[in-house]
């Protein structure tokens, strides 16, 4: 198979093109197109040229083309499932949940469509404003740069590329190397869904390049960037006034209080620790479990995990596959060796067969070690024993990250204390912090980011506020 850049509406040629090798197997499964500085020009100016036609298109021709979207995306969900799976091996049942959220998103982005708009101001609030009429208006900025990554490649480019078009923005997609089928897919999607040519262009190849210029250039009003705290503060220090929203990296964690029911939540913190390999956002990375329950969560955690089936993403009973790549193989391994050098216990997995770390568990980790202090995006989760609920949200906020983090209590004191407490974008009350439904505001603090996403909140960030006054005196 042979991938074409999506620019202006045409497929279109280029002049390189790299392997594209699915991490499971290690075949290649497509050749895609590598772009030069030409080719990412010309998709810049494609989305620049296009940005008067889709400012200018009604609110209801927007929403109708991303319904028109989420209705194929339907017809074709397996299809697009499979992508997924092939690509990023994420196991296919996981993948099928990631494209109807992707459905979700582009039904949102049509719904807020229809409700961009300001306010009136009553001016003659202030001495001096008597007898004007004042009101604000809400308009598109123009050029939005979407760089999305691997770990969610079809649901993370409906949350950059629905809000942009909603709004009446033009897009340059530049999605990550190992997964740029999905972004080509939707491409196509939206192309049969009767999108004007140059609001959405897709162009693959160097990140180095393709996103130096993507978020350099002046026709470029917005950088949209999910990905590595490095390269999202690489992007902030380099785009100038250009706005940014950035969505990085995470070590999120759980605090469980006594006399929680460990039964009703096992399931729930496997699933957080370990669903596509880890390799998620806010994937559960640390458990802190007061003493009075710490032994008998670990058995059962424990227990749960050794259940977890490893095998081939295109497998429906599949839980766990290969990692990304070989590479983070080896640094997960390397991780988990340090963690044990320095004193933490493995109480299950540890190792890898090919591509696949199996699921970890680690037990009594030294809170500088990195499975602990980094992002690990990994199927590793470590459980330490703390005193009470308050030593774990001390330890929760000891990171330089704070996406989300969640706490199991039946106290209603401790859970407004831990609300009030934890330094994070989101607190979960009696849930995991792997958890997002795509309308709610979701992003960070710290080196986990700047700006919200959320169609209607990632909306207010791609949109400009124009204020307009009538002077009737």
């Amino acid at each position: 198979m042979k991938q074409d850049l999506f620019i202006n509406g045409s497929w279109i040629e280029a002049k390189e093109y790299t392997s594209l090798v699915a991490p499971f197997s290690g075949e290649e499964i497509a050749r895609v197109a590598a772009a030069d500085e030409d080719e990412t020009n010309l998709a810049i100016e494609a989305a620049y040229q296009a940005k008067r036609t889709m400012a200018k298109m009604p609110c209801h021709q927007r929403a109708f083309i991303l319904e028109k979207v989420a209705k194929l995306l339907e017809e074709r969900a397996m299809e697009a499932a499979e992508i997924i799976a092939l690509e990023a091996a994420k196991p296919v049942t996981i993948a099928m949940g990631e494209v109807q959220r992707t459905i979700q998103t582009y039904k949102f982005a049509a719904e807020e469509a229809k409700r961009i708009h300001g306010e009136t101001l009553p001016l003659d609030a202030a001495p001096g404003g008597e007898g004007r009429v004042a009101y604000t208006v809400l308009e598109p900025i123009g050029v939005i740069g979407a760089i999305t990554p691997f770990n969610f490649p079809m649901n993370l480019v409906a949350h950059k590329v629905g809000p942009a078009l909603a709004a009446g923005n033009t897009v340059v997609l530049k999605p990550a190397n190992q997964t740029p089928l999905s972004a080509y897919f939707i491409a196509k999607v939206f192309e049969e869904a009767g999108l004007p040519a140059g609001a959405l262009n897709v162009v693959t190849g160097s990140g180095s390049l393709i996103g130096e210029m993507i978020v350099k250039d002046d026709r470029v009003s917005k950088i949209s960037f999910t990905g590595s705290p490095a390269v999202g503060i690489g992007i902030r220090n380099k785009a100038g006034l250009k706005r940014v929203t950035l969505e990085l990296g995470s070590n999120a964690a759980v605090i469980i209080d006594k006399g929680v029911n460990l039964d009703n939540i096992i399931s729930r913190c496997v699933m957080g620790a370990f669903s596509f390999q880890g390799q998620v956002c806010i994937s559960l990375q640390r458990i802190y479990v007061v003493e009075d329950l710490y032994e008998e969560f670990v058995g059962k955690f424990v227990e749960t995990t050794k259940r977890l089936r490893v095998g081939s993403p295109m497998e429906s009973s599949t839980d766990i596959s290969a990692l990304i790549s070989p590479k983070d193989v080896e640094r997960t391994l390397s991780w988990i060796k340090e963690a044990e050098y320095h004193g933490a216990k493995i109480a299950v997995g540890g190792t890898a067969e090919g591509n696949v770390l199996l699921p970890t568990v680690l037990l009594e980790v030294d809170p500088s070690q990195k499975v602990s202090c980094q992002e690990v995006f990994a199927p590793i989760v470590l459980i330490n024993k703390v005193k009470d609920a308050n030593e774990g949200i001390q330890l929760v906020n000891d990171s330089r990250y704070g996406l989300q983090a969640g706490i199991y209590t039946d106290n209603i004191h401790t859970a407004l204390n831990a609300a009030e407490d934890l330094h994070v974008g989101g607190v979960l009350i009696n849930d995991i912090p792997t958890f997002r439904v795509d309308h709610m505001p979701y992003g960070g603090v710290k080196e986990s980011g700047v700006g919200r996403e959320g169609v209607k909140y990632a909306i207010e960030e791609m949109t400009e506020k124009k204020l307009v006054i009538f002077n009737r005196n």
